[in-house]
């Protein structure tokens, strides 16, 4: 869908969409629905630009068939770019294309993928990766900020922004960016004094969101809320506070033409120190770096870096 609507905002095709499967028979798709490929993987022999392997309609557990393993072994090498979305990528593994590469999957299956290619670099936490000719992305809607990426480098970010204002997406949500938010972990526990606490922490970054205090306003000891926020979210109450500052900080480095001291202390951090110490950790990026990476226009240039 984002590639055939680059072809129409862009007033051109740039785009040929081809599907391929290892025998042109009728598909099923995991949500049911049957989809009839164009061609087989031994008919099909014109060149290929970019190779996007999808995720097997039955999970991750057949990583594909010999035929269809050796034909991606073969083949990938010779395209400008190849890539996988979601559980593809342990077909990508398969054909031994990963030794070395970052790469990245859904987070439910980002363990299994480590244990199955040590030879990768699994990154479980990112949208989607790029690192050479190889890509990947997560979950299924990562797949769109992958494509719109990937339009953004062939026609320009007009174009790409054109097609993202057409599906109603943000453009782009940054590769690197977590597939958790502050905000999506917090939807995760179902104990009222927790989730009071979580939203205490998105509502009040500036504040004093310290164990005893968030333990105190949820009425229990500070072990006890510790312990229960620990088992609800996953995570320890500081590591999460610091989740939600490094959102909003984040967040402003996309949008905003700010002087980093601001962003730290509209985010939540004492210092623009604590910031970049706790950007790095979270990102792997200055608060430099990651704007010069992400920022939009807005953000650009006049700021005090």
């Amino acid at each position: 869908d984002t590639l055939h609507e680059a072809n129409r905002q862009s007033g051109k095709d740039h785009y040929q969409l081809v599907l391929l499967s290892e025998r042109a028979e009728p598909l099923r798709s995991s949500a049911g629905p049957r989809i009839l490929p164009d061609a087989s993987l031994a008919e099909f022999t014109k060149p290929i630009d970019t190779l996007i392997v999808l995720p097997a309609a039955r999970g991750h557990a057949l990583p594909g068939t010999a035929d269809t393993i050796a034909w991606l072994r073969r083949t990938a090498p010779d395209t400008r770019r190849y890539g996988s979305t979601c559980t593809g990528a342990f077909i990508l593994g398969a054909a031994g294309l990963l030794a070395g590469r970052r790469v990245t999957t859904h987070w439910q299956f980002a363990d299994e993928l480590a244990a199955r290619h040590p030879e990768a670099i699994v990154e479980p936490d990112s949208i989607f990766i790029r690192d050479g000719a190889m890509f990947s992305s997560a979950g299924v809607t990562a797949a769109f900020d992958l494509m719109l990426a990937l339009v953004e480098e062939d026609l320009g970010r007009e174009t790409a922004l054109a097609v993202a204002q057409f599906f109603v997406l943000f453009l782009k949500r940054p590769g690197g960016q977590s597939q958790f938010s502050a905000q999506l972990a917090a939807q995760f526990s179902g104990k009222e004094p927790i989730q009071d606490a979580l939203r205490r922490v998105n509502e009040n970054l500036r504040g004093d969101l310290s164990v005893g205090r968030l333990a105190r306003e949820a009425g229990m000891s500070e072990r006890n809320f510790a312990r229960a926020f620990a088992r609800e979210t996953k995570m320890t109450p500081a590591a999460y506070v610091e989740l939600a500052r490094v959102d909003a900080a984040r967040r402003l480095l996309e949008e905003q033409k700010l002087p980093l001291q601001r962003i730290a202390v509209a985010s939540g951090f004492s210092t623009m120190q604590a910031m970049r110490r706790a950007l790095v950790r979270q990102l792997g990026a200055t608060p430099r770096e990651y704007r010069e990476r992400f920022g939009s226009a807005l953000a650009d240039a006049d700021v005090d870096l």
